[in-house]
């Protein structure tokens, strides 16, 4: 609940922190507006860490760089163009931004940049009315023309002008609403709510790199699935993650199954706190997030009904990490994440194997091995993965995980299990032989880390004996 006395008393404090008092003098002994717009305004109400200052000004672009220069360490103009300046002051980067009163022509999200001299129509042409507020310098005044303050008194995303004329003039910002949504835990105004139904296909004007920012950053939240729910109620996630809402499978009367769009989401939730819980005060890890959410895309093409009543999705981990790879790829994410997300969706599901029975060292070897580097990712999926209601097979699987890791760290202080190697490097292999380079080194270095992985460390000279009988077998 906001505390308007508190929200007050921060607001104040952000106005007198060194980087922001720089400026209030700069502009104000150049005769120009200042203040401080948007996210800080709203985080500082709410009591939320501030982490960027953003200002707006009257100030056209060129004078602004005039007013930074002398109090600032770094400047930079790569928005001069939309009328942004940024600079490094007192240690902090802030970005200060002339008053805007952009158009749009509909057909792209590309505004016609025009700018403004009153801070009022600036405020009224952003995305929401939580992010409309600015306080202005040296008075400290709340600049609120939108509403803001309600707004955020509810809890309740609305944006500043009719939503299908704001998301009419920029998709992007359906995309926001999700992510705000999740961000500031705030419910969506239902106007707002029926425009981006309504509004939904407009989303294919926006590039794939801007969608995916959106993505990211909807996941980077703690609690991610307010903004999911958000984005497949409305059919916007459709437009370019259809496998997700497609997971909301029909269930026939004869054949049950687990909802595998609600699993979906509570093992996205568990990764998230397991994620927390090993790994305190890291950044969130966006690639386990997304296979996480991603990490069942298989089954809807890979369901079968079986008699009886049986409902199987046979292969539909590798079905799934063919499917999450074409999808990544067309949203540009780049290559390291699309290998993170599709390995642990073709992994995931590997361990239940060892539930049902435990395996020998060479099968550990080998769960280690195709982990690889993603191993501790692959730990936390796959103990996520476990959403059943029956505490007694809970808590069976658990134990289980716990085995496997414990056997893994044994064998990993025994054999630096996280750099297994054969014994004989490929130099080595072409000397015993007497061969050169070529495909037949390849095949035997693959014999020598079979017989690594199967029996651990035999010995150079054993596996010299070893090889040469496989390459007299093999003659």
């Amino acid at each position: 609940m906001l505390n308007m006395a508190e929200g007050v008393a921060r607001l104040d404090a952000l106005a007198t922190a060194p980087a922001v008092a720089t400026l209030t003098r700069a502009f104000a002994d150049a005769g120009r507006e200042l203040a401080i717009v948007g996210g800080p305004v709203r985080d500082a109400l709410l009591g939320r860490p501030t982490h960027d200052f953003d200002f707006t000004t009257n100030a056209r672009p060129d004078e602004i760089l005039q007013i930074v220069t002398p109090v600032s360490t770094a400047r930079w103009d790569i928005g001069r163009e939309f009328g942004t300046i940024g600079a490094r002051i007192a240690g902090e980067q802030v970005e200060i931004t002339t008053y805007r009163a952009d158009s749009y022509d509909g057909a792209t999200r590309k505004p016609v940049v025009a700018f403004g001299d009153d801070i009022s129509g600036d405020l009224v042409r952003r995305d929401f009315t939580v992010n409309a507020m600015a306080l202005r310098l040296p008075d400290k005044k709340l600049i609120d023309p939108t509403g803001g303050i309600e707004d955020l008194v509810r809890g309740v995303l609305c944006t500043p002008i009719d939503p299908r004329m704001s998301f009419g003039d920029d998709p992007l910002r359906m995309l926001r609403a999700a992510r705000f949504a999740s961000q500031l835990e705030f419910d969506v105004d239902p106007d707002t709510v029926a425009a981006i139904e309504q509004l939904r296909e407009t989303l294919q004007i926006v590039s794939a790199e801007r969608i995916q920012g959106e993505l990211i950053r909807l996941l980077a939240t703690d609690d991610p699935t307010r903004g999911i729910r958000l984005l497949v109620d409305t059919g916007l996630m459709a437009q370019f993650l259809p496998e997700i809402p497609a997971l909301r499978l029909e269930v026939d009367e004869h054949h049950h199954h687990k909802d595998v769009y609600e699993h979906s989401l509570t093992v996205l939730r568990q990764a998230i706190d397991l994620e927390h819980c090993r790994h305190p005060g890291q950044s969130p890890d966006v690639p386990l997030r997304l296979a996480a959410l991603l990490h069942d895309i298989g089954k809807p093409s890979t369901r079968k009904l079986e008699p009886g009543g049986g409902v199987t999705f046979h292969h539909h981990d590798l079905r799934g990490a063919r499917l999450g790879r074409k999808r990544l790829r067309e949203l540009r994410f780049d290559t390291a994440t699309i290998d993170t997300v599709t390995k642990l969706i073709e992994l995931h599901l590997r361990f239940f194997g060892y539930a049902e029975g435990a395996w020998t060292d060479a099968a550990v070897r080998r769960y280690v091995r195709d982990a690889g580097d993603e191993l501790e990712r692959l730990h936390i999926l796959t103990r996520a993965d476990v959403t059943t209601r029956n505490k007694r097979k809970a808590h069976m699987l658990a134990a289980a995980y716990d085995d496997i890791e414990r056997r893994i760290d044994e064998l990993a202080a025994q054999e630096e299990l996280d750099a297994i190697r054969p014994e004989l490097d490929g130099n080595k292999i072409q000397q015993v032989l007497g061969i050169g380079p070529g495909r037949e080194v390849g095949e035997a270095y693959r014999f020598l880390l079979d017989l690594r992985l199967d029996e651990g460390i035999v010995g150079p000279d054993e596996a010299e004996r070893r090889l040469r009988a496989w390459w007299a077998a093999r003659a």
